[in-house]
């Protein structure tokens, strides 16, 4: 049922009070910062006043003052720097500069002291030129010369040359393992006679490579070229070992040296690195 506007007496003191209320409060916030779609004016409770372009107002939460928005993302502080390729043990950076850029297979020869036949052989590879080397098998026991190593090697002198060469051919007596390598089947490949502690030589040319110290990479280990001349000596090979020092070669177990010929992949520019200790940590 309505009720006659007559009957209804006007109460403005209470709505003037009404009005006054919501004036107080609103202040009670701390003024106003933004405009709502209703066009009450309003903030963020807590948030502190931070003026805008003019005309724009202040920001809202939800929408970033030009200033900060124009800064961008924050600056990423940059990671770790990635770490250099592992090196192979026992190289110091002299020797390490003459194995060529390209080479991905090095057989490292350590000889035990200046003047010691003794030594110790290991095959590293690696997948590229910025990769790690890596050992493709455990260390094998070598000879080298009666009387140890030289960086000047002349002929006679029953030392080994130090240095960095390239292994670029092999060959023998007996048919090769399976190999990629370039091999030589000969019958000249004989030896006869004792060594230097009265061990047989027969069988030390079973399987050779050459090592490419004064001599024409990739011809046979028998050419006997010298381009130094023939008296800084030559045929300095890797063969078999007859369980004693050699003249200037570096010889391993007849196991070891089928192995070797089936890992070396001229595709790879293998070298031979060989010295003793102190000279190959220059």
């Amino acid at each position: 049922m309505s009720v006659p506007r007559s009957s209804v007496p006007p109460q403005l003191p209470y709505v003037v009070c009404a009005v006054l209320v919501l004036l107080l409060a609103g202040c009670g916030t701390g003024g106003f910062a933004g405009t709502g779609g209703s066009g009450a004016r309003t903030k963020a409770a807590g948030a502190p006043e931070v003026p805008g372009p003019p005309g724009s107002g202040a920001p809202s939460p939800a929408q970033p003052s030009s200033e900060s928005s124009s800064a961008g993302p924050a600056a990423v502080p940059p990671g770790p720097s990635p770490a250099p390729p592992r090196e192979i043990p026992g190289l110091g950076p002299r020797t390490r500069a003459e194995i060529p850029a390209g080479t991905r297979q090095a057989f490292v020869v350590t000889g035990d002291s200046p003047d010691s036949s003794l030594a110790t052989a290991v095959l590293y590879t690696r997948d590229g030129p910025a990769a790690d080397w890596r050992a493709a098998a455990a260390p094998w026991p070598a000879h080298n010369a009666l009387n140890g190593w030289t960086a000047e090697h002349w002929e006679g002198d029953l030392r080994t040359p130090v240095g960095v060469f390239t292994l670029t051919s092999a060959g023998g007596r007996l048919d090769p393992p399976a190999t990629v390598f370039p091999y030589d089947l000969n019958p000249d490949f004989k030896v006869e006679g004792e060594g230097f502690q009265g061990e047989p030589l027969e069988g030390s040319f079973d399987y050779v490579i050459a090592i490419d110290y004064n001599r024409l990479p990739g011809t046979s280990p028998l050419d006997h070229t010298r381009p130094l001349g023939t008296e800084r000596g030559g045929g300095i090979w890797i063969h078999v070992d007859h369980g004693g020092p050699t003249q200037g070669c570096v010889s391993i177990t007849y196991d070891r040296m089928r192995e070797l010929l089936g890992l070396l992949d001229p595709a790879k520019d293998p070298v031979v690195v060989m010295g003793d200790v102190a000279s190959l940590s220059g």
